[in-house]
């Protein structure tokens, strides 16, 4: 299943909006989205992919990720990064990442929500660090959240960590 990353067009609304709303009922069913499915496509049709920095994940025709990306100030942001369902642990979010980690300046930041284990062991797989822990009182879905950052020498602190403790040294 070769996967191919692009630039998303207009005409991507539709999947991008089903990839996000499809995302989130199957992996964040404790934090409901407070948007409806109408909502977020407009969202999708007319902020997001006319930001231009949306990226898709793309096989056998069908989208299957979805990345948006953003820069402020000294920091970029990947703002949305969701795998379709069933299509989870084929290497697709680590395509997507490893894109943004290449066309992105340093450092980059994203946020995820605490509850949401299984974001949270991939990012901190791929080198990001939590920096920071809120109640959830800021965001839209009031849930309490995490916020991470990448740097590339988080993956050498990570990766000398791991040794340590494999070789017993770090107890």
């Amino acid at each position: 299943m070769p996967v191919r990353l692009r630039i998303a067009a207009r005409e991507d609304a539709a999947e991008v909006a089903d990839v996000l709303i499809s995302s989130r009922r199957a992996f964040l069913p404790f934090a409901p989205s407070p948007h409806s499915a109408a909502d977020t496509l407009a969202w999708v049709t007319h902020q997001l992919i006319p930001s231009g920095a949306v990226t898709v994940a793309q096989t056998d025709g069908r989208l299957v990720g979805v990345m948006a990306t953003s820069h402020a100030g000294a920091v970029s942001w990947i703002e949305q990064l969701y795998v379709r369902p069933g299509f989870l642990a084929r290497g697709i979010g680590a395509r997507l990442l490893a894109s943004a980690h290449a066309a992105l300046p340093l450092p980059i930041r994203l946020y995820t929500l605490q509850p949401n284990t299984g974001a949270r062991r991939f990012f901190e797989r791929h080198g990001y660090i939590a920096i920071d822990f809120t109640d959830g009182r800021a965001n839209e879905e009031k849930c309490p959240d995490v916020l991470y950052e990448y740097r590339p020498e988080n993956q050498a602190v990570r990766m000398e960590s791991s040794t340590s403790f494999a070789n017993g040294t770090d107890r």
